[in-house]
């Protein structure tokens, strides 16, 4: 059985992240899996094929990445909403790449801006391969946004979309709409959600509830991402021994979606009315968030770590961490969740989205309640008072029962001989 898995990037987001685990994890059980890109490495001893490496080609895709904003600029709602929505109405033919014409299985993983066109799409179903597609957003069953808040018409019929200047029933949404019935057809496709959560959404679309939807979790080596002496990695790290240490990392700060403003209040409380606690506390910040952070904000002293590319910096920046806190509204299945407890660390985020089927409720983590800064707060302090080297081995524990290669690649390998017997 030869995979291939389909992702604009072999890194640097979490999409990319967890399509890579699930190819390495299949390469480390006997499956013949491999990696094709539009941006990235050659890595033929990993298995990793990339479109760039030559000038052209590097040009070509900056060109269809600008191409569809573009087309998108006269039409967004707001500048900060611009990457919530995408069109796919440019993209890369991948149908005759031998990678994908020697695979028994396409995967699909994060195939925007300006990686894969709808039409790209269509060249690839009409292969006749059994499709899967995990699903890392909302975007295969909407007309265009990633994430639909509360809007609920991809569940009939997408229009009037929130996201657009001029919402209306037959705009760029109602037409993206049309567009993915179109492409999608009799297609032999299983999405694939990473959360309950998700996958909910996606059977309860319009677009994806007659297709086959199955749940499977991204997978995480938990033999890389493990418990490890607290102390030791805030030394290694050049992270005060005697603090408090509060996590938060994000791409962008400046998204509404990430809830960095409820981190915000959150601290604002914590400081107030809990002085003896907050003089303990010391912020550490991870992501490209250097400059988006308005320190005044907050009376917290903040360690900057920028995006850390370094898997065994990660691991002991999780474990150098009391809590990590994702103030989130709406996600998916994060690998920062994952990653912080299967290294032990308790998280603390609003009871939404992904996050009630990976944290235990004062168990391996906290969860507030959604868009309440006073319950965030009250969730930081609780743990940060509580948290002991016995939970650490106890939240790490119960993350690889959910998220080990052990535990999620059979599933994997099950989904896929299923569908080559259909």
């Amino acid at each position: 059985m030869k995979v291939v898995h389909i992702n604009k990037t072999e890194g640097g987001g979490g999409a990319a992240v967890a399509a890579r685990r699930l190819h390495e994890g299949l390469l480390k059980a006997g499956i013949e899996s491999s990696m094709l890109v539009e941006k990235g490495s050659r890595n033929k001893g990993r298995h990793i094929d990339s479109l760039s490496g030559g000038l052209f080609s590097n040009v070509a895709a900056f060109c269809r990445f600008v191409s569809e904003r573009l087309y998108l600029l006269p039409k967004e709602r707001s500048s900060r909403m611009r990457y919530n929505f995408s069109v796919a109405n440019v993209g890369v033919d991948i149908s005759t790449h031998p990678l994908v014409r020697e695979a028994d299985i396409i995967h699909l993983h994060w195939i925007n801006q300006g990686f894969l066109s709808l039409g790209s799409l269509s060249k690839l179903f009409a292969l006749g391969k059994p499709i899967f597609w995990t699903l890392h957003d909302m975007w295969s069953f909407t007309g265009g946004c990633h994430y639909a808040g509360t809007c609920l018409e991809y569940t009939e019929h997408c229009g009037f979309c929130p996201f657009l200047r001029t919402p209306e029933k037959a705009d760029l949404s109602y037409k993206g709409f049309l567009q993915k019935r179109e492409v999608y057809g009799d297609v032999d496709l299983t999405a694939v959600a990473c959360s309950n959560w998700l996958g909910s959404c996606a059977t309860s679309s319009a677009l994806l509830r007659k297709k086959k939807c199955i749940t499977i979790p991204n997978p995480i080596d938990t033999k890389v991402f493990r418990p490890m002496d607290k102390n030791e990695a805030r030394k290694e790290l050049g992270l005060p021994t005697d603090k408090k240490l509060l996590l938060f990392g994000a791409a962008s700060v400046s998204d509404t979606r990430k809830g960095y403003r409820f981190l915000l209040e959150a601290l604002r409380i914590i400081s107030d009315s809990f002085p003896m606690i907050a003089k303990q506390i010391e912020l550490v910040v991870f992501g490209r968030v250097k400059g988006q952070l308005n320190e005044d904000n907050h009376n917290f002293k903040t360690h900057h770590l920028d995006f850390i590319s370094s898997t065994e910096t990660l691991v002991k920046l999780y474990n150098a961490a009391d809590v990590f806190v994702l103030p989130s509204l709406q996600d998916n299945l994060p690998n920062t969740v994952v990653e912080s407890m299967s290294c032990g660390t308790p998280v603390v985020g609003f009871r939404t989205g992904g996050a009630p089927e990976m944290v235990v409720h004062e168990k391996t983590g906290y969860l507030a309640e959604v868009k309440n800064a006073l319950s965030l707060a009250g969730g930081i302090c609780s743990l940060l008072m509580s948290h002991t080297a016995s939970h650490q081995q106890e939240i790490s524990e119960h993350a690889a029962s959910l998220y080990s290669e052990e535990v999620v690649i059979p599933q994997f390998v099950k989904a896929y001989e299923e569908a080559l017997k259909r």
